[in-house]
C-alpha cells in the first residue's frame, strides 16, 4: 500500500526527511509544500538567510545517503577554529581537532533538494513552491495551502486541500503546523524570544594591505562588554559573511539611519569590521530588518498517529552553539532508526521520537542558552576549561573526556548525556547570566 506523506518546509531537515523515506521503498510517495520560492531558480533577499556550521551530528546524518556530505562539503569551508579579536588588537585563536563545515543556510537546502529531484521523479516525488500551509484537519487528515501562481502577469492565490496519510511539521521555529496542535488535549508549547536580536552582514573578500589578521578557515569573533558580538567567517569565494548580536534594550542599531551612521558605528565599536565594510553594504544592513530569535519547547512532537514535528518547528533553540540545524538533521535519523524499530509502524515511531527525542531536545535548550558565558570573567574561565579539557583528552583520552564544545560539534553524543557530564559548569553560567539580565532589567 502506498503511503502518502506530506511534508511542510523544505529547509534541510524537510528535504533530508525526503531522502529518508524514499530510500525506505516504492511504498512512499513524497509530497513537500513549501512558502518561499524555488531556491534553485530564485535568488533569496540576503536579509532571509544565514551561514551556518555543521558538525559530527549533521554530517552523519547526511553521511547515510549516498552522494549527500560529498555534495555539500564541495560548497562548504572548513572551520578549523575559532579566533577572537581583542580591544588590544590581539587575537585568541582555538584551534579545533576535526573542523566544521561553514555554508549558507539556502545553499544548504539547495544542495539536498537538487540531490533529491535528480534521483527521483514525479511518480515518488513532488516539490511545490509558494505554498503556504494555512490550516491542519486532524479529523480529515487534510491539511490546506495558498499557493500563489503567476497568470496573466499577475500573481493569483489558489486555496489547496491535501489529504495525507502522515504529515510532517518541518516548517521551522514558527511553524503552523505546530500552532494546530494547540487547539488539541494536553498540548502544551513554551515559545520566548532570546534576549538578544540580530542582523545579517556580508562583506567582501579582506584586502591584505589592510594588515588585518583575518585568516581563512576561521570563525573570528569581536565582542563588547554591553553583550554586542560580530561573527564572521569566509565563504568559498574569499567574501565573508556573518551576523552581529545585540541586546534587545537600548541597543545602538535600532537608531541608525543612514549609511554614514552605520559606517561610524562599525568603525567605532568593530574597528576592522568597519574596515572592511563598503558603502553599499552600509545601505544594505540600513535596510535589513531586525531578526529576532524565537526559541520553542514541547511537551510532545506528535499528535495522534500520524503527525510529527522535527527541527525548529519542535525544539528551536539558541544559535549560540551552532547547534540548531545539526539537531534538526539528527531529527530524521532518530526516526529513521525508529521506523526501522517498528517495521515502518508511525504511530508506535512517532509515539517513541516523543519519547527518547524530548530529552535531548529540552538539554540543547539549556546548552544553547547557557554553556556560553556573557559575563567577561566567566568567559576567561570557560577558555581556560576548554583549553585544558583538550589538552587532558590529548593525552590521556582514556581518563578524561573531551570538552565541553568538542562533545557538542565532534561527536553524537547524546544532548542529555553532555547536560548530566556539565551540568556544573551549565548551573554557574545560567546563575550569572540571570544575575546580568536582573541587573539590565
Amino acid at each position: 500500500m502506498v503511503r502518502k506523506v506530506v511534508i511542510v518546509g523544505a529547509g534541510p531537515s524537510g528535504v533530508l526527511l525526503a531522502h529518508y523515506l524514499l530510500r525506505r521503498g516504492e511504498h512512499y510517495k513524497i509530497d513537500i509544500y513549501e512558502r518561499r520560492s524555488d531556491p534553485r531558480i530564485v535568488e533569496f533577499s540576503k536579509s532571509r538567510t544565514f551561514p551556518l556550521t555543521l558538525g559530527e551530528r549533521g554530517l552523519n546524518a547526511l553521511r547515510q545517503i549516498e552522494g549527500l556530505e560529498e555534495a555539500v562539503k564541495a560548497i562548504s569551508v572548513p572551520i578549523r577554529g575559532a579566533m577572537s579579536h581583542l580591544k588590544n588588537g590581539k587575537t585568541q585563536l582555538r584551534p579545533r581537532q576535526k573542523p566544521l563545515f561553514a555554508l549558507d543556510r539556502t545553499n544548504l537546502a539547495t544542495a539536498l533538494l537538487e540531490k533529491l529531484t535528480e534521483k527521483y521523479d514525479s511518480r515518488r516525488l513532488n516539490v511545490h513552491f509558494n505554498a503556504k500551509c494555512t490550516q491542519v484537519d486532524f479529523a480529515a487528515n487534510t491539511v490546506s495551502f495558498q499557493k500563489v501562481t503567476e497568470a496573466a502577469s499577475e500573481d493569483v492565490a489558489i486555496e489547496l486541500s491535501v489529504e495525507y496519510d502522515f504529515l510532517i511539521g518541518a516548517d521551522g521555529a514558527r511553524s503552523v503546523v505546530r500552532e494546530n496542535f494547540l487547539g488539541t488535549e494536553g498540548f502544551e508549547c513554551a515559545q520566548r524570544y532570546v534576549s538578544s536580536d540580530y542582523k545579517s552582514l556580508f562583506l567582501p573578500q579582506p584586502d591584505t594591505r589592510l594588515g588585518m589578521e583575518l585568516k581563512s578557515g576561521y570563525i573570528h569573533g569581536w565582542r563588547r562588554n554591553d553583550g554586542m558580538v560580530v561573527l564572521l567567517l569566509h565563504q568559498l569565494d574569499g567574501a565573508m559573511s556573518g551576523v552581529i548580536h545585540f541586546p534587545r534594550d537600548e541597543n545602538q542599531i535600532v537608531g541608525l539611519s543612514t549609511k554614514q551612521e552605520v559606517l561610524e558605528f562599525f568603525h567605532k565599536n568593530f574597528p576592522e569590521v568597519g574596515k572592511l565594510m563598503p558603502e553599499a553594504e552600509a545601505e544594505a544592513f540600513l535596510k535589513r530588518p531586525i531578526s529576532m530569535v524565537l526559541t520553542v519547547r514541547c511537551n510532545r512532537y506528535h499528535h495522534g498517529d500520524r503527525v510529527l514535528l522535527i527541527g525548529d518547528a519542535a525544539h528551536a533553540v539558541s544559535p549560540a552553539i551552532g547547534q540548531g540545524c545539526n539537531a534538526a538533521l539528527e531529527d530524521v535519523v532518530v526516526l529513521d532508526n525508529l521506523l526501522d524499530e517498528y517495521s515502518d509502524d508511525w504511530a508506535k515511531a512517532i509515539e517513541q521520537f516523543t519519547i527518547r527525542r524530548q530529552p535531548d531536545a529540552h538539554a540543547l535548550t539549556e546548552l544553547s542558552d547557557n554553556a556560553f558565558p556573557s559575563s567577561t570573567n566567566l568567559f576567561i574561565e570557560f577558555m581556560l576549561r576548554e583549553a585544558l579539557a583538550k589538552l587532558m583528552h590529548k593525552v590521556f583520552p582514556k581518563h578524561f573526556l573531551p570538552s565541553l564544545f568538542q562533545l557538542i560539534s565532534e561527536t553524537t553524543v547524546p544532548y542529555s548525556e553532555i547536560l548530566n557530564l556539565h551540568q556544573g559548569w551549565i548551573a554557574k553560567v545560567k546563575k550569572s547570566n540571570e544575575k546580568s539580565l536582573t541587573n539590565t532589567v
